[in-house]
């Protein structure tokens, strides 16, 4: 079984594509998780309260939607569909610190793209328009970690190593010690934020997703990374040695909108991948 999201629908289907259980919601977008206690945790988008909005800095004048600006808000919902957890973005993040980034639009605060729960149960966010991972305390909903915009930029699937360490897609689109626009993989020691390891080109624009993306950390020791805006897909070796790779041959027409900070047009990309083990799919 397998989870998945589509059009404001987190669903699980069967290996033949059954779906078997869905929850609908319609500002849910990007990601959705089955949690350890069999319920699932989302993302969807809220309007923040205009007293709020002056505060907001940063992001291209007058881009708000009608005047308003969107934020995240997470939501737990059982196997029943009843909301039972929820977390709003607008009451946790400070609008002095975490400022959008100069080049987007205004009617999104946040644009949470990932969602996922840690080994301690705690939830790890990703918000790519402020360039931040957050990682909130479960039970009282306070952030009690942060990786900011001095490090990354506009980041994707940050996520959990057995090691403990996060291990993040950074995206690097508008980043702020440099013009050159150019992506690389982090892993980033929990305790210290010190990157302890990364994965980047040479020269380091030969390798650069503006948006989606991801990678996941392999039994072998290896990392597979997803250069989603490409539809590329390949596998390193600690020392950075490519050692497969799969081009997505799939086109087909995007189209956006004007708001997107994504281009519209033919694409190949791909969101997201991962490997999994043939014990872990023992169907096939």
């Amino acid at each position: 079984m397998w989870a998945a999201f589509k059009g404001g629908v987190v669903l699980e289907a069967d290996p033949k594509g059954n779906i078997i259980w869905e929850y609908k919601h319609p500002d849910h977008h990007h990601d959705g998780r089955r949690l350890r206690n069999g319920n699932t945790i989302l993302l969807a988008i809220e309007k923040i309260p205009q007293s709020l909005i002056p505060r907001i800095k940063g992001g291209v004048a007058g881009t708000e939607a009608d005047g308003d600006i969107y934020a995240d808000v997470l939501y737990e919902v059982t196997p029943g569909g009843e909301i039972v957890w929820t977390w709003h973005a607008h009451e946790h993040l400070d609008p002095d610190i975490f400022t959008i980034t100069p080049q987007d639009q205004r009617h999104e605060w946040t644009h949470g793209n990932t969602v996922g729960e840690l080994a301690d149960g705690n939830i790890i966010v990703s918000f790519r328009n402020i360039s931040t991972v957050v990682i909130i305390d479960r039970n009282t909903g306070e952030i009690i970690w942060t990786l900011g915009d001095d490090v990354l930029a506009q980041q994707h699937f940050p996520n959990e190593l057995a090691n403990g360490n996060i291990l993040i897609f950074d995206n690097g689109a508008h980043r702020r010690h440099t013009a050159l626009n150019f992506s690389r993989v982090i892993e980033v020691n929990r305790q210290t934020k010190e990157i302890v390891w990364q994965y980047s080109d040479n020269p380091p624009q030969n390798f650069f997703s503006s948006y989606i993306s991801g990678a996941q950390r392999l039994a072998n020791g290896n990392t597979l990374i997803t250069e989603g805006a490409f539809g590329r897909i390949f596998e390193v070796t600690v020392t950075g040695e490519i050692v497969w790779e799969y081009v997505n041959p799939h086109f087909a027409v995007r189209n956006l909108g004007e708001k997107s900070a994504v281009a519209s047009g033919e694409q190949n990309s791909v969101f997201r991948a991962l490997r999994y083990a043939p014990e872990e799919v023992p169907w096939l």
